[in-house]
């Protein structure tokens, strides 16, 4: 049976990650990733946590207390490269607004896209970086369509990229981007 689109988000990461890995949460929202990823990670790995609202880093602390391998950071994304230097095995996107919260914040072309660029970088070679698009809110159609031509123009040597999406859904059904870095990519 084809998996649903959070659930295939999650398996594209599982398959690639290791303990004591070093994984990004780019889109803290309420921790429900936050808390897979440090899942995967154990103990001794290391989750990176953004979100720009007080709301969302308070939501996911409660969702995830006990769990030492996570630092939360209240910045955005767009600004990884300040506070990791190196060695991601993976990276996670859910775009759009904070599930129950304010649906005036979004996830926006321009922090997104930095937040891109700056985590492939970032990347060891093989790894990836999962974006769950929302689009239909009103940021939600320039970010996709943003993003999709940025992706599209990624050198073939630098990454793979990935989309999986159903066709046959209704009410603009979010989708996955998934880009891997090559095994030979220079950083």
């Amino acid at each position: 049976m084809l998996e649903n689109i959070l659930s295939k988000a999650k398996s594209l990461i599982e398959e690639i990650t290791e303990e004591n890995d070093i994984l990004i949460d780019a889109t803290c929202g309420n921790g429900h990733d936050t808390k897979f990823l440090a899942s995967l990670t154990g103990p001794f790995g290391k989750v990176y946590s953004f979100d720009i609202q007080d709301d969302a880093i308070n939501n996911a602390k409660k969702l995830t207390q006990g769990m030492t391998s996570i630092q939360f950071i209240k910045d955005s994304h767009a600004n990884a490269k300040n506070y990791i230097s190196s060695n991601v095995k993976a990276a996670m996107f859910n775009l759009g607004y904070l599930p129950k919260g304010d649906k005036t914040i979004t996830t926006k072309s321009e922090s997104t896209l930095k937040a891109v660029t700056q985590i492939l970088d970032l990347l060891v070679p093989g790894g990836r970086i999962v974006i769950v698009v929302y689009h239909g809110h009103p940021n939600g159609k320039e970010e996709k369509d943003d993003l999709e031509y940025f992706l599209s123009t990624l050198s073939q040597d630098k990454a793979k990229v990935l989309e999986y999406r159903f066709i046959n859904q209704k009410n603009n059904a979010p989708f996955i981007f998934c880009i891997e870095k090559a095994q030979t990519a220079e950083s």
